[in-house]
């Protein structure tokens, strides 16, 4: 089932995902990064030069510069990006998620406008109470570019 366990664990994790795509849109590495645990990981497979990001430091710190050249009207404004549950299974104090992207931004080489959409894989743990992302891997399910 694509929903399962506890209401209340399901929302706080809804709103994790909610809070990646706030701290997005206003560029704001505090609050993106506290969805992350200390030792959690971020897989980019489609992106292999990039490879795996270890440890919230360096996930927040790549992050952080990806973002200098992600966004709108030439990085004047942040991306438009939006991030909406698929399933959420909570067993325990663990769960796994999956999230679809939709995004907005100019193509950081041509300058061109991409319109994509992704999917999050993610493995969350409740770590003091808190749920955080341990693992998350994305992969792009479409992207349109256009001149306009």
């Amino acid at each position: 089932m694509p929903f399962s366990g506890p209401l209340e664990d399901r929302l706080a994790i809804r709103e994790l995902m909610n809070t990646h795509a706030h701290g997005v849109m206003t560029r704001d590495a505090e609050i993106w990064g506290s969805i992350w645990a200390e030792d959690a990981a971020w897989f980019l497979p489609e992106y292999p030069d990039l490879g795996t990001f270890e440890g919230k430091a360096v996930i927040v710190a790549s992050w952080v510069e990806s973002m200098k050249v992600y966004g709108l009207d030439n990085m004047a404004k942040p991306m438009v990006y939006c991030m909406e549950p698929g399933s959420i299974e909570v067993d325990g104090d663990r769960a796994t998620a999956v999230a679809y992207t939709h995004e907005l931004y100019q193509h950081p080489e041509s300058g061109k406008l991409v319109r994509g959409a992704g999917r999050y894989d993610d493995v969350l743990e409740r770590r003091e109470g808190r749920w955080l992302f341990v693992r998350r891997a994305y992969c792009i399910l479409h992207e349109q570019i256009s001149d306009h």
